[in-house]
């Protein structure tokens, strides 16, 4: 579907459309930096009003007055609204700065602005400093969020962009067989409806999140360790099913889960002003009644391969957007997809920086992300990795779902089991970093 210039896409405007009282629409980053003196703010606002200058998106807002919803220039921009030291917001723990970003979590962004904010927070008693980029998930999916975080925040580095949640440009270009594979793959990802979900309650706009940190190359070792080979995304599937088997193990149990995992259909050789959504996904059972975690490993790997292997990801993309252009089809199509009954909780992973990076001159000590919860998924786990490790955010309404932390430090303990399991030692930390669960 061909959109006039300025119009959002299909997919932008649909997410758009999803904000509520209860749902705030945006996706946030959490830069730890490592202990030293206190951001310059001015510094930094004039920074990021220089950088934005290449990057259009960051000074339009939303024109939703017309038929359709429209990018237009804000003619009023002001980087102080957008880079600010949050007021209020004084750090002296951890956990003071879990409530501040929960708070930041719950808060709608200004529709009458460009829909990205950078909140610094902090500096904590040990000299840490925060920042929390919110940006709106109409502007940007996972791997665009991280483009536009290096085109105006991240020091500038040599290193090249992650090739990882990339596709072939031609590998995103038509695929002529698709209408004869297509059955078999509705059938693999849409077809296992299960039974109640124990994340199908009722949300409101309360936000609570916790946070978890696990070495990239012991994720690799765990994978390499396999007879048939697991990726580093189908072992994190597998540690996130260990912690929920042990956490809800606690709250009664679940034997089965479904996970839906975003699957990013950007192409190698886009530039970092190519913003917007494109992304499918895939589903992946989650055998939590599986009592051998190397075994559910596995379990998981070979449907993982199998569906890639049939291209799943591009055709139920192809799939949506055919049916988007009869209106009341692709609405069924989507309310369906989105059911709880279809998959119980999303499970995200983009690829971060490749090295390790900085902000004015601070090293970035840990990257976070989080998503917020929908209707009938109270839960939402969100992974990103920076340079040599893997940061797992949980967001729920503490309301429906409470003990975040609980459940970060049940994932963290999944990990060092599967870890030991998996290569007979026990998991390390990071070179010259503390042991890590849920606060960093």
């Amino acid at each position: 579907m061909v959109t006039e210039p300025g119009e959002l896409s299909a997919d932008d405007a649909r997410i758009l459309a999803m904000e509520s009282a209860v749902l705030t629409g945006h996706t946030l980053k959490l830069i730890v930096l490592a202990p030293g003196e206190p951001l310059d703010l001015a510094a930094l606002r004039a920074s990021v009003l220089a950088r934005i200058a290449d990057q259009p998106r960051a000074r339009q807002r939303i024109d939703a007055g017309g038929p359709e919803p429209r990018w237009v220039e804000a003619s009023d921009f002001d980087v102080a609204r957008h880079v600010r030291r949050r007021a209020g917001a004084e750090c002296a723990t951890w956990d003071d700065l879990l409530a501040v970003v929960g708070g930041l979590m719950s808060e709608h962004l200004d529709r009458s602005r460009p829909l990205w904010t950078l909140d610094l927070v902090g500096p904590l008693a040990d000299g840490r400093e925060a920042i929390a980029v919110r940006m709106h998930h109409a502007m940007v999916d996972g791997i665009a969020g991280m483009r536009f975080l290096e085109a105006i925040l991240l020091d500038p580095d040599d290193a090249p962009m992650h090739a990882a949640g990339t596709r072939e440009a031609d590998a995103a270009g038509p695929r002529h067989d698709a209408w004869r594979r297509l059955p078999a793959a509705v059938l693999r990802e849409l077809g296992h409806p299960g039974a109640a979900s124990p994340f199908d309650r009722p949300v409101t706009i309360a936000r609570e999140l916790a946070f978890a940190t696990v070495p990239l190359l012991g994720l690799r070792e765990i994978g390499a360790s396999r007879p048939a080979r697991a990726t580093v995304n189908d072992v994190l599937l597998a540690v996130v099913a260990g912690g929920l088997h042990a956490w809800l193990g606690a709250r009664g149990g679940s034997r089965h889960l479904r996970a839906q995992v975003p699957v990013s259909l950007h192409h190698r050789g886009e530039g970092t002003t190519d913003l917007g959504n494109r992304d499918s996904f895939l589903g992946v059972d989650l055998p939590l009644a599986e009592p051998d975690p190397l075994r559910r490993l596995d379990l998981i790997g070979r449907q993982t391969r199998e569906e890639k292997q049939h291209d799943d990801p591009a055709l139920m993309y192809d799939l949506f957007h055919a049916l988007g252009r009869w209106g009341l089809a692709g609405e069924v199509a989507q309310r369906l997809a989105d059911s709880s009954r279809e998959f119980s909780v999303a499970i995200s992973n983009v690829p971060g920086p490749r090295v390790a990076v900085s902000v004015s001159g601070r090293d970035v000590r840990d990257l976070y992300s989080s998503s917020e919860p929908a209707a009938g998924h109270v839960l939402r786990i969100s992974a990103i990795s920076c340079a040599d490790e893997m940061g797992v955010g949980f967001c729920s309404d503490p309301t429906a779902l409470p003990d975040m932390t609980g459940l970060a430090a049940a994932v963290a303990a999944a990990y060092r089991d599967l870890h030991a399991r998996a290569t007979g030692s026990a998991a390390d930390p990071p070179p010259g970093r503390p042991p890590k669960e849920t606060t960093p």
